[in-house]
């Protein structure tokens, strides 16, 4: 069984993920639902042994890749098969080998094609801030992010420096110069790749996620120094990522944290990726863009009041997540389930 044509084949089915588990059949996620993999000829393949998965991991990691999986039992990689890049993990499971591949559409989409308001690529016109996407893994954060990478390599003269793990989406310069650097092979940590990008005269940084708080506080102060900082984090809505910001500093920095938060974040967008029901998926978002009021509920510690201003901000461009799905759901882009499923309060549906 050859991994490298297996790739290739489930993302010409236009499959978004890969799972490759000791014992059972490869199997894909296509519009968000699990399934047996077909190989085009509705024959399912047999079950995997460690002996498949270990040539696979062989085909896929050189020496040194294999050696760190060995140690760490954990590993992230990037490879390429045709015209198709994806992002790999490699992990244990039961003492078994486990692969789980995504599918990176060599297709970059424009903002428009993904939905993203106006009031959002605005934003990106700005010479410096803060601006956060978030949501679960598989919930398009990665290619959101590329889509305003794109926006701004076609219309500002910049250097954009992008800080990844691993590098998914390959950028042509178009407008912008554009510095692509991989944890591990171009950079020790997220943390480290931006104590040094001041040294690198950029304009626009994309950190691929904040995962401590040093990388928080690098983010945080270079967005303060004239940058635009592009960033992910996991976090389900608008007033749970500055909770998750300010919890992460120790008590007596957090009211200065709130201070420059208050200043610096332009924006967070949470996101979610729904069936839709002509096929395929698309995007729900909740929106919260900074102003004055949003910006004083941050520094008064009032994190809850903001869902209370995205509800009244509609002309500035915020919306709610229960708003923005019952727009998909009156629009007949997705199910009344779907909608529901989603919601925080479901009888907003029918109002």
């Amino acid at each position: 069984m050859d991994i490298r044509q297996l790739l290739g084949e489930v993302a010409r089915q236009q499959n978004s993920d890969l799972h490759l588990v000791f014992g059972m059949p490869p199997m894909v996620r296509k519009d968000g639902q699990l399934q047996l993999f077909s190989d085009g000829k509705n024959n399912s393949l047999p079950p995997l042994s460690d002996l498949d998965l270990e040539q696979m991991v062989k085909s896929l990691l050189d020496l040194s890749q294999r050696k760190e999986l060995e140690e760490n039992k954990d590993l992230d990689a990037a490879a390429s098969v045709d015209t198709y890049r994806f992002r790999l993990n490699f992990s244990f499971d039961r003492g078994h080998l486990k692969i789980v591949a995504r599918v990176i559409d060599e297709h970059k989409p424009s903002l428009e094609e993904i939905g993203m308001p106006a009031a959002v690529a605005d934003l990106l016109d700005s010479p410096q801030g803060l601006i956060l996407m978030t949501g679960p893994t598989g919930c398009g954060k990665s290619t959101t992010l590329a889509a305003m990478i794109n926006h701004i390599n076609s219309r500002r003269n910049c250097h954009i420096l992008t800080l990844e793990d691993p590098i998914e989406y390959i950028f042509s310069p178009d407008k912008s110069l554009i510095s692509q650097r991989q944890l591990g092979e171009d950079m020790v940590s997220f943390a480290s790749g931006l104590k040094h990008a001041l040294r690198q005269d950029p304009n626009v940084i994309m950190v691929g996620e904040m995962r401590d708080l040093e990388t928080i506080s690098a983010a945080i102060t270079l967005a303060e120094t004239g940058h635009l900082v592009l960033a992910t984090l996991h976090t389900y809505s608008a007033a749970q990522t500055i909770d998750r910001i300010i919890d992460i500093f120790p008590a007596h920095q957090q009211s200065q944290i709130r201070s420059q938060l208050s200043m610096i974040l332009s924006a967070v967008v949470s996101q979610r990726l729904l069936p839709r029901l002509s096929g395929g998926r698309i995007a729900a978002r909740e929106i919260m863009i900074r102003n004055s009021a949003i910006a004083n509920l941050i520094r008064e510690n009032k994190i809850p009041q903001i869902k209370t201003v995205l509800e009244t901000s509609i002309q500035q461009g915020m919306t709610t997540m229960d708003r923005h799905l019952k727009q998909l759901y009156q629009a007949g882009e997705i199910d009344r389930e779907t909608a529901l499923n989603y919601m925080e309060e479901s009888g907003f549906l029918d109002t």
